[in-house]
Parts: structure tokens; C-alpha cells; sequence
């Protein structure tokens, strides 16, 4: 089960530019282990058109999905730099230090940086 959530991506977000992210907790229905991933994209309006995206395709692969908060995510894949801040009005603000080493994981020639702040 492991291998499946493995294969989930950790990170999904736009190129470039500032843009909405959700944290999401993916894990099988019923079951205990859980994978945290990324998503984010200027593409919304609102945090929770993210998760009504990524939710069916989650469930499409037997898995359940629990948002745990957003932000907002500065992307400069020009000088490989990235600033997580902020925090959804509808989910709360996610855990950034968490977001960070998920980001890390992907973007590992980044500096990778959070704040509470909200602009």
C-alpha cells in the first residue's frame, strides 16, 4: 500500500509566478498510512477549487483526501527560489514548515523559505 501512495505525486504547482496552495493529507480509505502533498496554481480563484480537483482524482485511485490548510506560494524558477506564506480564509493556513520539506524534497537546488506573513 506504501508503493501505492508512493506513486502520488508530492508536488504539483505552476512553473513560475504567485499562486494559491493547498497541504493535502492522501491516504487509503480506512487505512492508516498517509502521504502529505503539494498542489497549488494561479489557474483558481479560491484554496478550495484546488482540492475539488484534486479530490476526484485522488478517489479515482482508492484514496481519500483531507485538506490540512493553504497559502500562497512565490515561485522563481529563474534564480530557483521559493517563499511560502499566507493562509486560506476557507482552510486555514497550512503548516509551511511541513509544505517546505515536501517542496524540498522536489526543488532540491532551491532556497526554500515561509513566513507567516500574508503578502
Amino acid at each position: 500500500m506504501a508503493g501505492q501512495l508512493e506513486s502520488v505525486s508530492a508536488v504539483e504547482i505552476d512553473p513560475d509566478g504567485t499562486f494559491k496552495y493547498i497541504l493535502v493529507r492522501v491516504q487509503r480509505a480506512g487505512g492508516a498510512e498517509h502521504r502529505d502533498v503539494v498542489r497549488g496554481t494561479a489557474a483558481v480563484e479560491f484554496h478550495n477549487h484546488i482540492f475539488e480537483k484534486v479530490n476526484p482524482e485522488m478517489e479515482k485511485l482508492g484514496f481519500e483526501c483531507k485538506c490540512l490548510g493553504g497559502g500562497k506560494i512565490g515561485h522563481n524558477s529563474k534564480d530557483k527560489k521559493m517563499r511560502v506564506f499566507g493562509l486560506s480564509t476557507g482552510y486555514g493556513k497550512a503548516d509551511h514548515a511541513v509544505t517546505v520539506e515536501i517542496l524540498k524534497k522536489v526543488y532540491q537546488d532551491y532556497e526554500i523559505t515561509w513566513s507567516d506573513d500574508k503578502k
